[in-house]
């Protein structure tokens, strides 16, 4: 049995970024500033690696003060009863190919549901100090009325003020936790 190891994100080489329609001419990108996470591999790969992750809410950056502000409240994340989202894998279908399936529970305001995710491997590199660490990009789409975001407004014309999905793009970077 291969013993397993601990891998965890480099919050400076990593970053969580999300896009949404708005009035359904543009898109919207978003980010959160703060967020932590883990792999845990027994395998030789990232094969069936158990991955934890977590996002800082009021690490919400939208490059507006008061659009992030209303994001925070409770027509949104809630953040002050739901200060984290998380999400804890079920599988990781790691071929060693570019593209590969996670799927697992994502967590956010209170309700938990299973969502599949795109992961490309970037591949591993050294950093120049004796450090392995791999790359990764994440990508999936979530829609936000399924954990109970169902904020909108009508446009003149009668249109949505705001998508549905949010398209969610992840670039990670992780190290081996020594």
């Amino acid at each position: 049995m291969t013993n397993s190891k601990k891998w965890v994100i480099d919050p400076m080489h990593s970053e969580v970024l999300f896009k949404i329609k708005h009035l359904v001419i543009s898109t919207v990108t978003g980010s959160f500033n703060k967020f932590e996470g883990n792999i845990i591999t027994t395998e030789d790969s990232f094969n069936n690696a158990k991955i934890n992750f977590s996002i800082d809410v009021k690490s919400i950056d939208t490059n507006q003060e008061q659009r992030d502000a209303h994001l925070q409240s409770g027509d949104f994340f809630a953040a002050e009863e739901f200060p984290n989202i998380i999400f804890e894998s079920t599988s990781f279908n790691f071929n060693g190919s570019p593209h590969n399936k996670l799927i697992g529970n994502l967590t956010m305001k209170g309700v938990t549901k299973p969502v599949e995710l795109n992961v490309d491997y970037g591949g591993s590199e050294d950093n120049g100090h004796g450090v392995l660490k791999h790359g990764f990009e994440v990508t999936g789409i979530v829609n936000r009325i399924e954990f109970g975001m169902t904020w909108n407004k009508l446009t003149d014309t009668g249109g949505l003020g705001l998508g549905e999905n949010i398209k969610l793009i992840a670039n990670i970077q992780v190290a081996e936790e020594i």
